[in-house]
């Protein structure tokens, strides 16, 4: 069992927990992700890593509680446990001195461009960060990034704090004003906020990496449910990935996979919230 050792409420659908989780924490690298499970009939996470520590032994995650896996993982505090805890998966981030770098994390994405940032500050870039939330209360660890960060821009769709702006606005200003200095940009967030970094990129040919989050299952490449559709063909996010060049990568078709069970997960969370509410009442007779 993996012992949860801290929590905290970043916003109503954003969590924080720290995890016990030594085998995993010394080996753990800036992009790389773990897959666990609440307990034994649990469905398989796959979550990417915001932070570790090595010594204590330790992982960060952060995770939206989007669906019923989630919403039940929001439910655990410090002192709980996990069923299992397996990692770090994926192939980490390559870490090199490119020169100027932009790092750009939309929503709960930023926990997992946080170590990236920080990664590259170490290798000796100059590491320009662009977050971006839809407003005020999605938005955290603004100033862990600043820290990591020679410049940080902080962005918000409807203006509650920092720019009222998308994420791809400034990227595309800092492309136009500093023409051929932006080495490399990575991007991670919702599919569609990706998708349009890579479009907004590729007029500039500046190479583009993005952390691509699929429907995925057992995360050994066996099951082939994350497969996503490149130029050069069909890869899998959990062997090949989680990180890949955002210009080969076919959006549309990762759009439309990431829809395949919104009915099925409506349905689950809609089932789940009912017995939830049952054992409650439940509990409360039975008092």
């Amino acid at each position: 069992m993996y012992p949860i050792l801290e929590k905290q409420v970043l916003s109503d659908v954003t969590k924080l927990i720290v995890v016990k989780a030594p085998q995993v924490a010394r080996k753990a690298k800036a992009g790389q992700f773990v897959i666990v499970r609440i307990d034994e009939y649990g469905e398989r996470i796959p979550l990417t890593v915001a932070d570790y520590d090595r010594e204590a032994g330790t992982i960060t995650l952060i995770f939206q509680e989007v669906g019923k896996s989630t919403m039940h993982l929001g439910t655990l505090e410090a002192g709980d446990e996990l069923a299992t805890f397996v990692g770090p998966l994926g192939h980490a981030t390559e870490i090199e001195n490119y020169g100027t770098v932009v790092c750009v994390g939309g929503g709960v994405g930023i926990a997992p461009i946080f170590p990236i940032a920080r990664a590259l500050k170490e290798a000796g870039n100059y590491v320009i960060s662009i977050i971006g939330a839809r407003n005020k209360d999605l938005l955290f660890w603004e100033d862990r990034m600043r820290a990591v960060s020679d410049e940080l821009i902080v962005c918000t769709d409807d203006g509650s704090h920092g720019r009222k702006a998308l994420v791809t606005e400034p990227l595309k200003e800092l492309l136009e004003e500093r023409p051929g200095e932006i080495a490399r940009v990575w991007a991670i967030g919702p599919g569609i906020m990706m998708k349009f970094v890579s479009l907004t990129t590729q007029p500039y040919k500046v190479p583009t990496i993005v952390s691509l989050n699929t429907i995925m299952i057992d995360g050994t490449g066996m099951c082939g449910g994350c497969r996503v559709l490149l130029e050069e063909g069909a890869r899998f996010v959990c062997v090949d990935g989680p990180e890949f060049d955002a210009h080969k990568v076919d959006w549309d078709n990762l759009l439309a996979r990431q829809q395949f069970y919104r009915e099925e997960e409506r349905l689950a969370v809609e089932r789940w919230e009912h017995e939830c509410r049952l054992e409650g009442v439940l509990r409360e007779g039975g008092a």
